[in-house]
């Protein structure tokens, strides 16, 4: 599958290839670079923004509450933000959480959960899931409806949504829907387009293994929580997007095969010729126009619902 076009500007800058980072590099300056890199376009206007803090015995997860109206209750999509479980931040997805509140009319609210390696697994999904046991005690103190919940995540985020999900699911919680962005999914990266992306498409099979192994150690003595059949079988409708030129395609293509034999309601796309995180590349495509529509009007139809 050739790349498209727009990106030939992205790639030929080999700084852009996401690769393990020297061991001498600090963490900090890995994160500024990285973070910096992130496009961060014009995004509509917002009726209310505001930072606030879940205030845990051990910790305190701050979180930015995006209202696109001012209405005093509305439906919440909850987000978990990309960036490899290692980088990434509520600045450099706030365009992508902005288009989602304007898209779909509800709140969201983004998560800035603990970062590897210095916080491994289940660092990040027990702060998103803090955050959503939080709302859903106490709708009323952030204005949201406790029926009309979603799920949203971007690539590492896609994976802790995931995770939030069945956590949900198995509390008693029924969100309305799960909404994902190329998710990282398979900590093996042993899947076909792991060898077919492995180099030039700017997200390297090395890149992502060493990810992972920030997030679960780089022993990996840390195991992933599973997903059995019955759980998965539980799940509200999902849709799951996911690009041509991706070491991750297939893991997400896997994931929805899977849901979908369950009886899951699921819409999964692939779009052609995209790179991994297009959405935060700064670059002109349709496809960008084409997943946000796709995911507003499903997250639409699941929040309308009673």
């Amino acid at each position: 599958m050739p790349i498209d076009p727009c990106f030939a500007d992205l790639l030929a800058d080999p700084r852009n290839a996401v690769r393990p980072p020297p061991a001498a590099v600090p963490m900090d300056k890995v994160r500024r670079a990285a973070d910096g890199a992130m496009a961060l376009p014009d995004a509509p206007e917002m009726a209310r923004i505001d930072e606030r803090s879940v205030r845990l015995p051990d910790r305190e997860i701050v979180v930015r509450h995006y209202r696109p109206t001012n209405a005093d209750v509305l439906p919440l999509i909850l987000f978990a933000h990309g960036g490899g479980w290692v980088w990434g931040s509520l600045d450099t997805h706030d365009p992508l959480c902005r288009e989602l509140a304007d898209r779909t009319g509800a709140a969201v609210i983004s998560v800035a959960y603990r970062l590897a390696p210095e916080h491994h697994y289940p660092a990040a999904p027990d702060d998103v899931w803090a955050v959503l046991a939080d709302i859903m005690a106490r709708p009323e103190a952030y204005g949201v409806d406790p029926g009309r919940v979603a799920l949203a995540g971007d690539s590492a985020g896609g994976q802790i949504v995931t995770e939030t999900m069945v956590r949900a699911l198995e509390a008693g919680h029924r969100p309305k829907h799960l909404a994902l962005f190329y998710p990282a999914l398979d900590p093996a990266c042993d899947t076909a387009s792991h060898a077919e992306f492995a180099e030039g498409a700017m997200l390297t099979h090395e890149g992502m293994r060493w990810f992972w192994d920030c997030y679960l150690g780089a022993d990996r003595t840390i195991e992933l929580r599973g997903i059995d059949d019955a759980t998965a079988a539980s799940f509200p409708p999902v849709t799951l997007q996911t690009a041509g030129c991706d070491v991750l395609r297939d893991e997400g293509r896997v994931f929805a095969d899977r849901l979908r034999s369950l009886g899951v309601d699921v819409e999964s796309r692939d779009h052609a010729g995209m790179l991994h995180g297009f959405l935060s590349l700064g670059v002109e495509t349709p496809a960008i126009e084409a997943t946000l529509a796709l995911a507003a009007e499903r997250l639409r139809d699941s929040l309308s619902a009673s």
